[in-house]
């Protein structure tokens, strides 16, 4: 196992954390993805984010890849809300709660939890592949004033999505990619 340290924190950069990624979610067969493309594999993210010592180790990871400058951790429904939830509690940061599209109730918000407006805020996803509701829950949160030019996933499975976002002014961090997660194999 590969370490590094940054900051004075342990960081397992590598094979560890990958291996057990994988062991726990990912899947083989026909699956219809969001972006309409079929794959034949699938990471199960749910697997992972239902794991609180899998999910609290790749809080602690990610918290040293958050852009210095972040006010606001804002997790996307709903993969991105247990990740989102775990890793506020390293980051020591509030979170706001990103729905798809803005409930019909109670307070009709986008957004709930911490206020969004005027701040710095980065945008949590469990995995990335095309980006696309990365895009536009980032699209509705510059609507509301918020000021979002990072985000950050467990997984980018390098299909697409870093690009996609970057067309956007949006970069993307991931704590693992694809291609760690074949080298762990």
């Amino acid at each position: 196992m590969r370490e590094q340290r940054l900051s004075g924190l342990l960081l397992v950069t590598d094979s560890d954390l990958a291996r057990q990624v994988r062991a726990v979610s990912r899947l083989t067969g026909e699956f219809v993805l969001r972006s309409g493309r079929i794959a034949n594999e699938y990471f199960d993210k749910y697997q992972f984010e239902a794991d609180p010592e899998l999910l609290d180790q790749l809080a602690e990871q990610m918290a040293v890849l958050i852009p210095e400058g972040t006010e606001v951790l804002a997790g996307l429904e709903m993969g991105g809300i247990a990740v989102v939830t775990a890793l506020a509690r390293h980051a020591k940061l509030p979170t706001a709660f990103v729905r798809k599209q803005a409930k019909q109730y109670g307070t009709a918000r986008l957004a709930e939890g911490a206020e969004v407006a005027g701040r710095r805020v980065l945008v949590i996803e469990d995995v990335v592949t095309s980006g696309g509701q990365v895009v536009i829950s980032t699209g509705e949160l510059r609507n509301l004033g918020a000021h979002v030019d990072h985000a950050l996933c467990v997984i980018d499975r390098q299909e697409g999505g870093a690009q996609a976002l970057a067309a956007e002014g949006i970069t993307l961090r991931a704590l693992l990619t694809r291609a760690d997660l074949d080298a762990a194999a």
